[in-house]
């Protein structure tokens, strides 16, 4: 039983998009992350829409990667969706059944909400299969580093999320083992009820957790044994400069926002 972790994989490519510096990267996502949820119009969702077809295009990632990046997450897109349908009240009654009612405005707002979701699902998942783990841990570094000349640990802060990325696929594995050697010893993960699967899973997780710090215990001892301090005076073997192509991913970036906001 093989476990595919799609999310944070790095797909390689020449594209714009690839060649953007990641901390300029990341500040035009959050920027765009936060214009897409403020979506609230048609018009709006329509240009939403269109600015994150471009930049997938712009990316040359194909389509169906993204979607499996996507995919473990369209059970949530799904209940969502229903959740807003049903529980939604404005506007004129539709439909009824019972004490659920569909609504205009329960239409609208299951339509706007998920498909914001999904905008900005996609979009997420385009930055990380653009940029490596390294590039997004220097990038994290460098923008959380204002946070250390005030006493918190911005490089740490850093390490853990460069270290987390770096686990994904190993924990994965280790998920896959723990299933295969627990269906061997006759578990079932696909039979019964939704509560029977349930506990079917707990040995699973009991083991993982386990497993997990094991992990850490690991890479502490193997930190401290090579003397690893982090903080100021640390170089990175790839020097961040920002150039003309991030100023104009930047320039892009407002003139969505600002399209956004004259469309509201």
């Amino acid at each position: 039983m093989a476990l595919r972790i799609e999310i944070g994989q790095y797909y390689a490519a020449d594209s714009p998009v690839h060649a953007l510096d990641a901390r300029a990267k990341l500040l035009c996502a959050l920027a765009a992350l936060v214009a897409i949820f403020c979506v609230s119009g048609a018009a709006q969702l329509v240009a939403a829409a269109a600015f994150t077809f471009a930049v997938l295009v712009a990316s040359r990632v194909p389509g169906g990667r993204v979607l499996a990046a996507v995919r473990p997450l369209v059970v949530f897109l799904a209940v969502l969706s229903l959740f807003n349908l049903f529980f939604v009240q404005s506007g004129d009654v539709l439909a009824s059944l019972g004490p659920l009612a569909i609504t205009t405005g329960g239409i609208r707002a299951a339509v706007l909400y998920t498909a914001r979701f999904a905008l900005a699902l996609v979009l997420g998942s385009l930055v990380l299969l653009t940029t490596t783990p390294t590039q997004l841990a220097d990038a994290f570094d460098s923008l959380l580093s204002p946070l250390s000349r005030v006493g918190l640990p911005g490089h740490e802060i850093a390490m853990v999320f460069a270290l987390m990325l770096r686990f994904v696929p190993t924990i994965a594995d280790e998920a896959s083992a723990i299933m295969d050697a627990q269906a061997l010893r006759g578990g079932a993960f696909d039979e019964g009820g939704p509560v029977r699967r349930i506990r079917s899973l707990v040995p699973v997780v009991v083991a993982l957790l386990a497993s997990g710090l094991r992990h850490a215990d690991g890479l502490a001892r193997a930190l401290d044994a090579r003397c690893y301090e982090g903080g100021a005076g640390r170089t990175h073997y790839h020097e961040q400069r920002l150039t003309r192509r991030d100023l104009i991913a930047a320039a892009l970036t407002t003139t969505f926002i600002l399209a956004l906001i004259l469309l509201g």
